[in-house]
């Protein structure tokens, strides 16, 4: 499942998927394309892993994008495929399994579309975030342009968008891009310890409520609500009173632990 341009490494439950072009600072090349989105499809296959994290090699970057140099030869059309095979961006959305981005260093353009397809988004401390899809002269494909505005209000989406400056990690996280910014030497322990917690949760359920945080997010708030009562009801419906109390133990321990 690993491979030169990326690699998979098993820790339990989770799988630490990294982006391994980091003398090129991990841009987003059609073969590393492709090899991503193999592999995101393959976890989302493999019943043993309930929790993928996502990084780059190296401390300089995340990834820095689709590869422009390849692009000047082979032009835009393969960066637009729209099959999860092809599109690295739609085979990590379409993950079943929560995947936990941990963002290294920089996630420009593309590669911020890459980081914006995760659950969850920590960063270390040199991690830093830009659109420059208007300098390029290009527009986004891979969903910025609507998932952006969403995460940080209209406003600051379009002062990134139209500027093209790189936001800083501890603004990203002020601005409720990323959920918290740690020291790079503990970013990868410290998703893999945030995954570990998610790959506790029954695999149905999890699968479940992603699906349906992720549907309702697509819709109107009337609509997500909708959703959520039907599935509710269809959900609740088989669930046992004796399940619940054994759960409810079961949350109550992990409470206790978690204040001591």
């Amino acid at each position: 499942m690993s491979g030169a341009l990326v690699t998979v490494e098993r820790d339990g439950a989770v799988a630490v998927v990294t982006l391994n072009r980091p003398e090129a600072m991990n841009a987003l090349s059609s073969a590393l394309r492709a090899e991503l989105a193999q592999v995101m499809l393959e976890l989302d296959r493999d019943d043993s892993v309930r929790a993928v994290v996502l990084t780059g090699a190296g401390t300089r970057a995340f990834t820095a994008g689709l590869d422009l140099k390849e692009l000047g030869v082979q032009g835009l059309g393969a960066a637009n495929a729209d099959a999860p095979a092809a599109n690295p961006v739609k085979a990590i959305e379409q993950c079943r399994k929560p995947v936990v981005g941990a963002i290294n260093g920089v996630a420009i353009t593309g590669g911020f579309e890459v980081a914006l397809a995760c659950d969850v988004l920590i960063g270390s401390e040199n991690a830093r975030f830009a659109d420059t899809h208007a300098r390029v002269g290009i527009m986004p494909g891979w969903g910025l342009s609507q998932k952006l505005s969403r995460m940080i209000g209209i406003s600051r989406a379009k002062e990134l968008s139209f500027t093209g400056n790189f936001l800083d990690a501890e603004t990203a996280c002020r601005w409720g891009l990323i959920n918290r910014v740690v020291p790079a030497a503990e970013l990868v322990s410290v998703a893999k310890a945030l995954a570990a917690e998610m790959a506790g949760i029954d695999p149905d359920m999890l699968r479940a409520y992603k699906a349906l945080i992720d549907t309702g997010y697509a819709q109107s708030f009337g609509d997500g609500l909708e959703s959520e009562q039907r599935a509710s009801k269809a959900r609740n419906s088989q669930v046992s009173g004796s399940e619940v109390e054994e759960r409810r133990r079961a949350v109550m321990e992990r409470g206790r632990s978690q204040a001591g």
